[in-house]
């Protein structure tokens, strides 16, 4: 592989084993390795954490490696964040990957093609392994233009990563903007990512990926998504960080990507995005969107009461 592989580890061996399978079958000839440190307060950390650390320590291929731990915890924030602000001192672009990330084989070369095609495309920041898009083609090439950059499996570029603000400063004047609101156009999206950025702006939530949503959308970013899944996360259950849930559940299937090919245009499709934020961020269940729906129903109640009696009587005749 040509490209610099970044991978963010902690405490879960029995995902790292499997995911460092899937890189090691890559043989990458750099690779970057981050770790979080052990939480206080969690006795089983300190030994799970060595456990992880130990599995990456078996490099069986020709590589460089370089690794950046931590000794005390420092949480998904800072961790990451820090974590890829020391990758990208050292390498120009990188494909990222945590420790619950499962790709495809079809991921890497997909990845290392679009790092070369776009290195000095400012219009592309971000290279997504994710679709969400339940099997609906979004135009005839192997993958599309997305504003959403969704980080189970990516890559990116130093150019595009070295703007990225952890605290987001510019946030308190951009919400307020007239670009704010042209990037934004949907209002139940402006309201759900208004209220995701003031919670990660006050911190209430340790988290980094918000933060790179809203770099990437700030600096006018395109996201490259793949029409077919090429990264799974594995990493639902009990003891996850964020993706929680009682028992392991399965990921989203991952599919084989074939014989690349491209767009013949830079362009957001906006069709693919739409359903994105109504089925993966709440779009259609927001009380903004039905009141919206009630709105509309009472307008047209207004403007056909003819309506509204066939409707009454066909209610009374089902019931009859």
């Amino acid at each position: 592989m040509r490209t610099a592989i970044a991978y963010l580890i902690f405490n879960r061996p029995r995902h790292t084993r499997e995911t460092f399978a899937a890189i090691r079958a890559q043989r990458p000839s750099r690779l970057l390795i981050i770790a979080d440190g052990p939480r206080a307060g969690h006795p089983t950390d300190a030994d799970r954490c060595r456990e992880t650390r130990e599995i990456v320590e078996h490099i069986d291929w020709p590589c460089e490696v370089q690794r950046n731990y931590a000794d005390e915890n420092l949480g998904c924030k800072r961790r990451v964040s820090s974590g890829l602000d020391w990758v990208f001192t050292q390498v120009e672009s990188a494909i990222i990957l945590e420790d619950d990330c499962l790709p495809h084989p079809d991921f890497f070369p997909y990845c290392d093609a679009l790092l070369a095609r776009y290195a000095t495309d400012e219009r592309v920041s971000v290279i997504t392994g994710n679709n969400f898009q339940d099997g609906n083609q979004r135009g005839a090439a192997s993958y599309y233009f997305s504003k959403f950059n969704h980080c189970w499996g990516w890559a990116t570029w130093r150019r595009a990563w070295q703007k990225y603000q952890v605290d987001m400063p510019y946030w308190p004047a951009w919400k307020t903007s007239a670009d704010w609101r042209r990037k934004t156009p949907d209002r139940v999206e402006r309201a759900v990512f208004s209220d995701l950025f003031d919670r990660v702006s006050r911190g209430e939530i340790d988290t980094w990926d918000y933060q790179w949503t809203a770099c990437v959308w700030y600096h006018g970013g395109l996201t490259a998504t793949p029409n077919v899944n090429l990264v799974t996360n594995i990493g639902f259950g009990p003891d996850a960080t964020h993706t929680v849930a009682q028992g392991d559940l399965e990921g989203a299937p991952v599919s084989e990507l074939g014989l690349l090919t491209h767009p013949e245009q830079v362009r957001q499709n906006l069709a693919a995005d739409q359903y994105v934020f109504n089925r993966n961020f709440g779009g259609n269940e927001h009380p903004l969107r039905l009141r919206n729906q009630l709105k509309r129903r009472f307008a047209r109640v207004l403007r056909a009461p003819a309506w509204l009696v066939r409707k009454c009587r066909a209610i009374l005749g089902q019931r009859a």
